[in-house]
C-alpha cells in the first residue's frame, strides 16, 4: 500500500484514545506497517528538569506503534494488534515548544507477531522537520482477538 498524507486523519483506533487526543497528536502519514505522527511539547509534558518527560516520549512513540500495527481498514475486524513488549532508548532531551515527530516502521512479521522500530525526532519551532533524533523505540506486537 502506498504511503498517504492524511490531513486531520481519524484512524479508527483514535476514536476513543483520549491520551493521544490530550497529547495533541496529528497523524501525518499511514500505510501498511507505517505511521508518521507529530505533536508539540507543552509545559505540562515536562519533567522537573524542564525537558520532555520520558513518559510523554514513550506514550507518543507507543501511539505511532499502535497506528503502524493496526491498519486503517482492518482485514479482520475481530482482532487487534497490541504491544507484547517494548524497549526505548533516550538519546537527547526535547524541550517545550519543540515539535516532535515519530516515524514507525514494521521490520518483520510472522504469524501473529511483529517487530517495529519507531524513531522520535525533535525540531525547534520553524525549523525544518523532522529535526534531531532524540529516542528510538522498538516494539514487539501480538495480534489477539478483539473483546
Amino acid at each position: 500500500m502506498a504511503e498517504t498524507a492524511i490531513p486531520g486523519v481519524a484512524h479508527h483506533i483514535l476514536e476513543n484514545d483520549y491520551a493521544s487526543e490530550w497529547m495533541g497528536i496529528e497523524v501525518l502519514t499511514l500505510s501498511d506497517g507505517h505511521a508518521t505522527i507529530r505533536m508539540t511539547l507543552r509545559q505540562e509534558m515536562l519533567n522537573g528538569f524542564g525537558m520532555a518527560h520520558g513518559g510523554m516520549i514513550f506514550a507518543f512513540a507507543d501511539s505511532a506503534f499502535a497506528l503502524a500495527c493496526n491498519p486503517a481498514s482492518p482485514a479482520d475486524p475481530d482482532s487487534i494488534t497490541v504491544a507484547a513488549g517494548v524497549d526505548i532508548n533516550f538519546l537527547k532531551p526535547a524541550y517545550q515548544g519543540q515539535v516532535i515527530t515519530a516515524v514507525a516502521d514494521r521490520r518483520s512479521s510472522a504469524g501473529r507477531s511483529g517487530l517495529y522500530d519507531i524513531q522520535i525526532f525533535a525540531a525547534d519551532p520553524g525549523a525544518q522537520p523532522p529535526g534531531e533524533l532524540i529516542a528510538e523505540f522498538r516494539g514487539r506486537s501480538r495480534t489477539i482477538p478483539k473483546k
